[in-house]
């Protein structure tokens, strides 16, 4: 019987995947990253999504391996991770009183092929203080998230309200990847 496999060492996807009380594997894939300027950002999350599955399903061909990657975009500009606390810093000015998108890419990678999607979800902050963002920054939250920012922790206080899928913003659109599974052949529990 296959394996599920998480190409990711993302605490957050790991935790998602648990909660669907889903037997699976972690393997963390060690790919490049970029991409060419002008790239669609649902091309960019779904492209790196795929490369992350590959790498993982090239070493176990008979598994279903899911890749998944994040960004934010909010004016068009692409907010990867932060490299330090200004970097950070900018990224929540840049986004303070303001909806910016989330898109979240997934691949499943099959014996049966590689399957793609995207969810993309709007989300608009609050106006925020400049005592607000130093604490954030100042939390360490900020430093391993898209857009400097983690829904789901302290970065919550910042976020007015979203439309779309929550768990996309998270990093892994769980209900989507369930029947996306389902659709490339994984027998599930449910």
């Amino acid at each position: 019987m296959p394996n599920l496999i998480l190409a990711s060492s993302s605490p957050r996807r790991k935790e998602l995947l648990e909660n669907l009380q889903l037997k699976f594997e972690i393997y963390s894939s060690d790919v490049d990253e970029s991409f060419e300027p002008g790239t669609s950002p649902d091309e960019i999350v779904m492209g790196l999504a795929e490369r992350k599955a590959k790498a993982v399903f090239d070493e176990h061909p008979d598994d279903f391996v899911i890749g998944s990657d994040t960004i934010v975009v909010c004016d068009g500009a692409i907010l990867g991770k932060p490299s330090g606390r200004e970097e950070a810093i900018g990224m929540l000015m840049q986004l303070s009183g303001r909806t910016h998108e989330v898109y979240t890419g997934v691949a499943i990678a099959s014996p049966g092929g590689m399957a793609r999607f995207y969810e993309k979800t709007e989300v608009q902050f609050w106006e925020l203080s400049d005592r607000e963002i130093e604490y954030y920054a100042d939390s360490g939250e900020p430093f391993d998230k898209a857009g400097a920012y983690g829904i789901q922790g302290l970065g919550s206080m910042l976020v007015k309200r979203i439309d779309g899928d929550y768990f996309a913003v998270m990093g892994l659109p769980v209900s989507r990847t369930v029947r996306e599974l389902r659709e490339a052949g994984f027998s599930l529990p449910y």
